[in-house]
């Protein structure tokens, strides 16, 4: 048998893996990074958002409830609902421990906190705990208005 010399090439060996273009797990995490980046950025917007849009809210109906004694010069109507916008500006701003079980001379000294002064617990403040109760309440209207203004004013 005659022998042949068979010609062989050397093992051809694929080109080594580049860096770029990264393969499709690589642009699927990319896409997921970008999209939590965005999603807080959105997320710490819309909470600023809530909180300044319930001290708009507050300041609006300060203003319905001015307007309604104006026209009324319901005290006892008024002093209700002053407390109750209080109450629910608290309630939208801090949290629900903080202020939701205060009662009496506790809550005038939780919204002293935010006036830092004492105008609620020894000032025209006082009005809002015992003023609701009263069949016709006396206390200086206009000074209590100004007073549940700047607080809500003072909100954080």
């Amino acid at each position: 048998m005659p022998t042949e010399k068979l010609e062989l090439r050397d093992i051809h060996l694929p080109d080594p893996v580049s860096w770029w273009p990264p393969a499709i797990g690589w642009w699927l995490l990319l896409f997921a990074i970008i999209l939590c980046i965005i999603l807080v950025i959105w997320l710490r917007k819309h909470g600023l958002k809530k909180n300044r849009s319930a001290k708009v809210l507050a300041r609006k109906e300060l203003d319905r409830i001015r307007q309604h004694y104006e026209n009324h010069h319901d005290k006892k109507t008024l002093i209700e609902d002053l407390s109750v916008l209080l109450r629910r500006a608290s309630l939208s701003v801090f949290p629900r421990e903080e202020s939701a079980g205060l009662t009496g001379e506790k809550w005038l000294r939780f919204l002293d906190q935010v006036m830092h002064d004492r105008r609620f617990s020894e000032g025209a403040g006082k009005a809002l705990i015992a003023a609701p109760y009263e069949k016709n309440p006396e206390f200086d209207a206009d000074e209590v208005i100004t007073l549940c203004k700047e607080w809500i004013e003072k909100l954080p």
